[in-house]
Parts: structure tokens; sequence; C-alpha cells
């Protein structure tokens, strides 16, 4: 890989884009126009032309390569490919290490969960193991508020319900997908009916008592819970990272027809499709985002998980 240099898009001289009849124009900041080279670069970029504000880098080397303003107003980046990678590397390096962690936190949660009443060890609890179980977003105030979708820590007392050990959650999430799963475990169950009981379907679900009323837990106390009970400096997101390469995995060592190329690609294709369902994205950002690339790597080459005992443990047997 190439040795990347640190970019300050709010400072380091750029290359601007203008709109130029049905296509663009690009000029340094300078005024100068650009290198042939450089209109490549940037056209290989591939920004929306609904991005305003686009800045892209003078150096080919920079870690970031452009920003732009999209119709959210919010600012976005497009890194360097190298950047990216190794990124992403780190990212599921941490996965892994999450996984090894994992038993220790399960084990604080199962005996925070019986705990007498709703004090916040429980109904962080209830939120690890929801985050364990199915990987849902954090979520976000203001998501919930501009989008009106919600993720694990936004949820109200009507987007779950309880049936005997069965809990059921049902809720509008990020990007209009609609988030439908049902998990059997009495322990949560029972601490779900108490976070329902007495309250209005628009109070939010997570919430701790004391004798001052319900204090709703913040996106900070889950990130610090995580922390906590694992021992690592993990976040929600690295438990979405850890379920969607397992669900990749698992799908992959189910696969029946794995003798042909054409084969193993349909296969790997399912497996995809499988991993956006489960977390709600679409399957080029599942498989771009959330499935360790080794796992395919390992296929390809006739190498799966087991599919015996602790998921966990099987993915670490084949990726270390």
């Amino acid at each position: 890989m190439a040795r990347l240099r640190r970019a300050h898009p709010g400072s380091d001289a750029g290359i601007r884009r203008r709109r130029s009849g049905r296509g663009w124009s690009y000029r340094h900041d300078s005024g100068r126009p650009v290198s042939a080279a450089d209109r490549a670069r940037a056209a290989d970029l591939v920004l929306p032309p609904a991005w305003t504000e686009v800045w892209i880098a003078a150096d080919p080397l920079a870690h970031i390569q452009a920003t732009g303003v999209d119709d959210a107003g919010r600012t976005q980046y497009r890194y360097h490919p190298d950047w990216s990678a190794r990124r992403d590397r780190v990212k599921h390096e941490r996965a892994l290490d999450l996984a090894e962690a994992l038993p220790a936190m399960r084990r604080q949660v199962t005996r925070d969960l019986a705990l007498p009443g709703l004090p916040r060890e429980r109904v962080l609890a209830a939120a690890l193991r929801l985050l364990d179980a199915v990987a849902i977003r954090a979520g976000g105030d203001t998501y919930a508020e501009e989008h009106g979708s919600r993720g694990l820590m936004t949820l109200l007392c009507r987007h779950a319900s309880v049936a005997g050990d069965e809990v059921r959650l049902r809720f509008p999430g990020k990007s209009g997908q609609r988030f439908d799963t049902a998990l059997d475990d009495g322990a949560l169950a029972r601490c779900v009916a108490a976070l329902r009981q007495g309250r209005s379907g628009r109070s939010r679900l997570l919430a701790w008592r004391d004798d001052e009323g319900a204090h709703a837990l913040r996106d900070a106390d889950l990130n610090e819970a995580v922390r906590a009970a694992t021992g690592g400096e993990f976040t929600a997101k690295d438990f979405r990272t850890l379920h969607g390469t397992i669900v990749a995995a698992v799908a992959l060592a189910r696969a029946r027809e794995t003798g042909t190329k054409a084969a193993r690609a349909r296969a790997v294709r399912a497996a995809v499709e499988e991993v956006a369902e489960a977390l709600g994205n679409t399957p080029a950002v599942a498989r771009s985002s959330y499935i360790d690339p080794e796992v395919l790597v390992r296929f390809e080459a006739g190498a799966t998980i087991g599919l015996r005992g602790s998921r966990e443990r099987a993915l670490l047997a084949l990726l270390r």
C-alpha cells in the first residue's frame, strides 16, 4: 500500500468542482486548471451530483480524497482506497476481539437481568442482551426526531410486546426499513414486561427506575456499559460488524452447492442478502461494511465455520 499523507480539508489547498454544461469543470483554489490526471482522479471518485461545497484533495496520496455537503446538510467524505482498506481491517479485527470478550459479558448480563426491580444495571443488561442477540442500531435522538426512525436507545414502549417468554420488537428503522424480530428469552421477557407495565406507549422503553421516577438510557450509557462489560474499547457498531460476519459465515457453511465458481458466487450473493435482511441494510452496504472479507476468501478456498457450539468460537477458529 502507498504511504498516505494526512489531509485537512478545511485548510489544505484543493480542487473545486463547478457545474459546466452537462458535466463538471475542476480548478485549483488558485483558479489554475487541473491536469488530465487530476481530472481523471476526480471523475473516479464518483461524487454525487447533489453534493455542494465539494473539495477534492490536490494530493493523490491524501488520506481524505474529497468532501462535500449532502442534501441533508451533512459533510460527507471520500477516502483513499488504501486508507479505507486499513480502517476496514482494523474494524474487523476489533469485531474478532469482541467475539473473544462476549462470554464474560454474557455472564454479567445474565446476573444483572435477574436483579429485582428496574435498577439501572438491569435495564442496561436488557439493552446489552438485545444488542448481542439482534445487533440493533443504537439509534439517536436526532434520527428519531427528524426522520422518525428508531434504534435500540430510542425504542418506545409501543415498539415492544411480550407473550410468555417471547419478546417481539417492531419499529421503523433507518432509511425506511421496517424492523420486526422476535426473541425467545424468559429473563429478557420478564424485564421488558416490567419496563412496559403502567407506562404510556409513547414512553422510552429502556428507562430505569428509582425513587425519583423513570430515567431513560442514552447512547453514551450503552457504549459505557459495553466497555465495562467487555473490558475493551468496543461500541454498539462493533456488534453489528460481528453479527453480520457471523450470519454470512453460517450461511456459507450451510450452502449446499459450492463445486463451481458460479455456485460459489450464488452462495455468496445469498449470504450477503441474508446479512442485509438481518441488519436492515442494502446488500451493497452489508457486504462493504459488515462482512469480514476474510470469510469470503476462506469460503473460496473451501473453508467454512463449524456449525456446532458457539458461533463466536467457530468464527475465531476459522479466522484466527
